[in-house]
């Protein structure tokens, strides 16, 4: 398969020339206008950011990706799902709250925001693709109704898929509720009961009651409730909840890619990452901890896998903040070489690349274009 064009731009910024200038620069360079967008909705892909964190992307570029939408005559609208877990996403009217929060307004972005599986997270389309894992995927309607799709994300760490980038704005974020948790089901924590200091935190992020306490305090998993979705092991500060192993990861990862399958497939489709506050968690958390490696600049391209796997391939060729978990983590002699196992040494992002290599999501092959 030929190589794809990944463009990037770094984050200086000289006099008389801003970041959001080079943002609209970068995705003109990169092709955005080959897309005919008259009279048609465009789906802007993005996190809002769960209340509490900063790290998310800040709105300003979500108006310079809705402007040039506008530009070429299309009808921008940002969106997301509702979340499995509790927090400030998980019903249509606290999302839209959490996005205004966060700045996503009509005044600030030009553009309204739509949480695509509605209400309740209830209103999803059944997309047929018969892959290897999901054969009818469960995507918000908003976003299978819209002509367009364009992902703008923010790449970071992630405890469970390693990082986060296209493939999982796509795939994971514009899964239904049903949808994650069909994504989620194929691995399901448990308690390391030795490293549990009864601290009762993972109990208030569960949504399904799905964890209670023993006679001593600690805590426990019943797996006829849970539905993977793996918040508990993010709010663990004692590492007492894991993963059941490896292949749980993996699966998570493909499904997650034949997700972004359903979403894109026979539709035009655009790109941008930016690598940014590279926190070690995802932003659904309602914190964010210190960046794991230094800002490196904004890309663009046409392709997801190869986007995601330039992003990647940079932030490994990072020197990390000794700072941040990351530094916390190679302080402890790992001699693992890649930053996001790193991070988190259960993860194995690879699989999300591959995966979507295979079932023609797009190639690993690129060649990265300096704007």
């Amino acid at each position: 398969m030929e190589k794809s064009k990944v463009y990037f731009t770094d984050f200086r910024a000289r006099p008389g020339y801003n970041l959001l200038q080079k943002l609209e620069r970068l995705i003109k360079k990169a092709g955005i206008e080959k897309i005919n967008f008259e009279n048609k909705y465009v789906a802007i892909k993005l996190h809002f950011g769960e209340p509490g964190n900063l790290a998310y992307l800040r709105p300003n570029y979500a108006k310079v990706v809705a402007d040039v939408v506008k530009e070429l005559g299309g009808k921008p609208f940002l969106t997301d799902c509702n979340t499995l877990y509790v927090g400030g996403r998980k019903n249509a009217l606290e999302h839209i709250d959490s996005a205004y929060l966060n700045g996503f307004t009509p005044f600030s972005t030009g553009c309204n925001v739509i949480i695509a599986d509605g209400l309740k997270g209830t209103d999803e389309a059944y997309v047929e693709i018969d892959q290897e894992y999901i054969k009818t995927a469960k995507i918000g309607r908003a976003i299978m109704d819209a002509d367009i799709i364009i992902s703008l994300s923010h790449f970071k760490g992630h405890e469970q898929t390693g990082f986060g980038g296209a493939i999982k704005n796509i795939g994971m974020g514009c899964g239904s509720r049903a949808g994650k948790m069909e994504m989620h089901s194929a691995g399901k924590p448990h308690v390391v009961q030795e490293k549990c200091r009864k601290c009762r935190q993972c109990i208030k992020i569960c949504a399904h009651g799905a964890i209670s306490y023993d006679e001593e305090g600690k805590a426990h998993i019943d797996h006829s409730k849970c539905v993977g979705c793996g918040r508990c092991i993010g709010i663990c500060n004692f590492d007492a909840i894991e993963s059941p192993n490896d292949e749980a990861v993996d699966v998570l990862n493909k499904k997650m890619a034949e997700y972004a399958l359903a979403v894109v497939k026979g539709r035009p489709q655009f790109h941008i990452s930016l690598i940014c506050d590279v926190s070690p968690n995802c932003d659904c958390h309602a914190e964010n901890d210190a960046p794991i490696v230094p800002n490196i600049g904004m890309l663009a391209s046409f392709d997801m896998v190869a986007l995601d796997k330039a992003c990647a391939d940079l932030v490994n060729a990072q020197t990390p903040f000794t700072n941040s978990h990351l530094g916390e983590q190679i302080e402890k002699n790992i001699k693992e070489r890649d930053n996001f196992h790193i991070n988190h040494p259960e993860t194995h992002w690879e699989s999300q690349i591959e995966h979507g290599e295979e079932i023609g999501l797009g190639t690993s092959e690129y060649e990265l274009i300096k704007v």
